[in-house]
């Protein structure tokens, strides 16, 4: 396997429409990502938590992702505990989905590290809030 991430991403107001199901789908049809698990969680202006899989959201927005429900391993990788603790989480009114996905783009990369006999030394992720700030300094040094 490649290396596996994972996302957790909020939809304040519950305003989730599925529009995002069209870029999965052409990032694992260009073979750079797999979906190993897609599961959603629901906060009303209650508290009420709803904790459901792609392919039980509804209606349109359940149409969209109908496709990666059926391709997500039986495997259970995001436990309901997991879940439970997202749902704590969210703000009321709140939902979020919750995507786990290999980097199948990295496999053959993989590969050849371990057939030249490298070692991995460091791995990591810079925060999303860190590259906002530098593209921000690029933007204003650019005058633009």
């Amino acid at each position: 396997m490649g290396p596996v991430d994972y996302l957790v991403v909020k939809f304040p107001g519950n305003k989730f429409s599925g529009e995002i199901a069209p870029e999965l789908a052409k990032l694992e049809k260009n073979g750079i990502i797999r979906i190993i698990d897609l599961a959603f969680v629901l906060k009303d202006t209650k508290g009420k938590i709803l904790i459901t899989e792609a392919k039980d959201v509804g209606k349109h927005t359940g149409d969209a992702f109908s496709a990666f429900a059926q391709a997500v391993s039986d495997a259970e990788w995001f436990t309901i505990d997991d879940l439970e603790a997202i749902a704590l989480d969210l703000p009321l009114n709140s939902s979020a989905a919750i995507l786990l996905f290999e980097n199948t783009w990295a496999i053959h990369f993989k590969e050849a590290l371990l057939h030249s006999g490298a070692e991995l030394v460091s791995q990591g992720r810079i925060p999303s809030e860190i590259i906002r700030s530098v593209e921000q300094k690029v933007i204003s040094k650019a005058g633009v």
